[in-house]
């Protein structure tokens, strides 16, 4: 995604692209950056001051960059969409169509766990341009998986291509309680694709022993800013 630059006219009416010097380029990433981890913490509405101060940039830079946090929201969307599109351009090479809804799931889950401010950022787009219809990237991908593993026997015929992204992006929420529970994520993920097979199919191991009584309590009172 190109971070822009400034289009002038020339003497004859000629416009122009003047790309952004180096700094520019490095401040535009740094604010992008920052503000991922800001609204993680804080959430959508987190004070931009914070944003600029934790980029290192002063805030006349965030707002030369981003007039208003609807355009730094935008911005951080379409960051994301390029990382999405770069992720379903990986799934579909496994030799079955299951294996590639299980590798969509742990791929897609994966980058939720490392970006937990996006469900947010999504919310907001919503809101931002109620036109925006960022599910169909994920769903488009998958729809031929799940009918080819549904006729191969290895999906439940009930199961839709919708519930395959609602499961994953749901497991990935528990990115917000930090690395030392992304082990449980992994079971989690192992015990969702077990209900996800048809009646009759062999159940693997889970990935990792179960939380106990007192790690979930901290799992539960663990805020996003202590992650």
């Amino acid at each position: 995604m190109s971070v822009g630059g400034d289009v002038i006219q020339g003497a004859k009416g000629d416009r122009f692209h003047v790309p952004k010097r180096r700094d520019a380029v490095q401040n535009h990433e740094k604010l992008l950056v920052a503000a991922r981890a800001v609204i993680a913490e804080r959430g959508i509405d987190a004070p931009l001051e914070e944003i600029a101060r934790r980029a290192d940039v002063g805030i006349a830079t965030l707002y030369r960059n981003f007039a208003s946090r609807d355009e730094l929201v935008q911005a951080l969307f379409e960051r994301s969409m390029d990382e999405v599109d770069m992720l379903l351009a990986e799934i579909g090479g496994e030799d079955t169509a299951w294996e590639s809804l299980v590798n969509f799931m742990d791929r897609l889950g994966l980058w939720l766990l490392a970006d937990p401010a996006m469900p947010t950022i999504v919310t907001r787009i919503g809101i931002i341009d109620p036109d925006r219809r960022p599910a169909m990237r994920f769903t488009g991908a998958t729809t031929a998986l799940v009918a080819q593993a549904q006729a191969d026997g290895d999906l439940r015929k009930d199961v839709t291509a919708i519930d395959i992204v609602l499961l994953a992006t749901m497991l990935g929420s528990i990115g917000r309680y930090g690395d030392e529970y992304i082990t449980q994520w992994r079971r989690q993920l192992d015990i969702v694709l077990d209900g996800l097979r048809p009646a009759g199919s062999p159940r693997g191991s889970l990935a990792a022993g179960p939380v106990d009584l007192d790690s979930y309590h901290r799992m539960l009172r663990r805020s996003p800013a202590d992650a």
